[in-house]
């Protein structure tokens, strides 16, 4: 079967030229089209959403676009839908991931975005949203309002199900006219999103466009980049800078590099009621999604005396770790990914032969975990389900072996008795780390999270001000003046 990727508004499928790809899972194959546009074609379309979005998107209130997106949320919520059965059949064979694992993430990572999490998001970055539908009072004296960007491009990367629609619906929630470049390995849900909300609000649907080019081609990734005020991406840091090179002077631009996450086991979780539940909390965050996502562990600092000692806690990792697999058995690697793994097997096999170091976990199985006794710096893993557990002293003693690394630090998974947390906090805050959750939640950051330390809505608009000097002025020319 053909599953054609995109949204493409005023443009037939036989307009466009299509490049197939192929994928294959779990016994089960699918072909994907993309869409190949000519630079005429391209130009006409962004042309298409800027002017869709001027003449609709921003004449409708902010409350108006979340009832729509949790109209189209509660859509891929529900199992019986043809579009989220769609995505429970398909995602499992285009990304490998496990059909059970596809299911409960998108449940998980979709709930994050109905109307009262939508209202979330507003509010962490807006005291009164209305400043998005008209000018509000601002708090130094005037009036104040937020204008998002005529045209706003997103460039995606990675394949995990669904982290496109993070930053697209951002966008629509600041009334810009949106343009998404979907990645090769997941082409398929901001494509169906997208399509579901021109299906509930077509003229919505005319002010968005979802498109695809071919990685490193600059003469189709330059069209786009000239025709945005807003260009947010998603990828590696070289590919990034390559972005910035391109971009005009002028063009606010907004680039998410890739990031380590990191736990923290505090001696107070580690007695034999609670470690085992807490080691199997840390597992599922590294069998979820196969630490694709820049939140995913790859290396845990469990802290020396409790009565679990930080090898059993590696032990108890290891074990929940083989449990999951058989409920959730890991996608088949590509080459690339077998290597990554190999290698980080065969760095942690050389390195246990001083007896301070053990690698859990035989090479034929989907996971393993190297216990280490002496201090390591953060260090990333192989991915795909390979953990670094390292013993200390004390937690404090993380912060030197992580700050080296600020500009990759982003979320920590924290357990620790809540005196000890906050203290924590304040020292993985001034390291670099942004985010800080509960082991077992670190994939699954909550409605509002400020990713990467950052807005997700107030770095999109632009502000205009009415200073109280014009407000005043204005009262000598009203027919009402003396």
């Amino acid at each position: 079967m053909t599953e054609f990727a995109g949204h493409l508004p005023g443009f037939a499928i036989d307009e466009v030229d299509w490049r197939r790809l192929h994928f294959g899972a779990w016994g089960e194959t699918v072909e994907v089209a993309v869409p190949m546009l000519s630079d005429a074609q391209s130009a006409a379309l962004a042309t298409r959403v800027r002017d869709n979005a001027r003449n609709y998107l921003k004449t409708l209130s902010v409350t108006e676009i979340v009832a729509i997106l949790d109209r189209a949320i509660a859509r891929l919520l529900d199992r019986d839908d043809p579009w989220r059965q769609k995505a429970e059949a398909l995602l499992p064979i285009v990304t490998g991931y496990d059909r059970e694992m596809v299911r409960l993430g998108l449940t998980g990572y979709l709930k994050t975005f109905r109307g009262p999490q939508l209202q979330r998001f507003l509010s962490e970055d807006f005291a009164n949203p209305q400043i998005l539908d008209a000018f509000q009072p601002a708090v130094k004296g005037g009036f104040a309002r937020a204008f998002g960007p005529d045209l706003l491009l997103h460039v995606w990367a990675g394949n995990v199900p669904g982290l496109p629609l993070w930053s697209l619906i951002s966008g629509l929630l600041v009334k810009a006219g949106t343009i998404g470049k979907v990645p090769s390995a997941e082409p398929l849900l901001a494509s169906w999103f997208a399509r579901l909300i021109a299906e509930i609000d077509p003229r919505l649907g005319d002010c968005l466009a979802v498109v695809w080019w071919k990685g490193g081609d600059e003469t189709q990734e330059r069209i786009w980049l000239e025709q945005a005020d807003v260009v947010v991406a998603y990828g590696g840091n070289d590919a990034l800078a390559a972005v910035q090179k391109r971009l005009p002077v002028t063009t606010r631009y907004l680039p998410h590099g890739h990031k380590i996450g990191f736990g923290m086991v505090s001696r107070a979780a580690l007695d034999t009621r609670k470690a085992g539940v807490l080691a199997r909390q840390a597992a599922y965050d590294v069998i979820r999604y196969e630490q694709q996502g820049c939140y995913s562990p790859q290396m845990l600092f469990v802290e020396r005396g409790g009565t679990v000692s930080p090898r059993e806690f590696s032990g108890y990792v290891a074990h929940e770790l083989a449990s999951f697999s058989q409920k959730h058995p890991r996608r088949v690697l590509s080459i690339e990914e077998a290597s990554a793994v190999a290698n980080w097997r065969s760095a942690a096999e050389l390195s246990t032969f001083g007896g301070d170091r053990d690698l859990i976990g035989d090479a034929h199985n989907d996971w393993s975990v190297v216990h280490v006794e002496d201090e390591q710096e953060l260090a990333p893993s192989g991915l795909n389900r390979t953990l670094s557990v390292v013993a200390v002293d004390g937690l404090d003693d993380v912060v030197g072996l992580i700050a080296p690394y600020r500009s990759f630090l982003q979320s920590a998974g924290v357990a620790a008795e809540p005196e000890e947390l906050f203290r924590l906090a304040g020292l993985l805050g001034q390291a670099g780390v942004t985010r800080i959750s509960a082991l077992g939640l670190m994939t699954s950051p909550e409605a509002g999270w400020h990713n990467d330390g950052r807005f997700n809505l107030l770095d999109l608009v632009t502000m205009t001000e009415i200073e109280h000097s014009a407000e005043a002025e204005a009262e000598r020319f009203a027919p009402y003046a003396d």
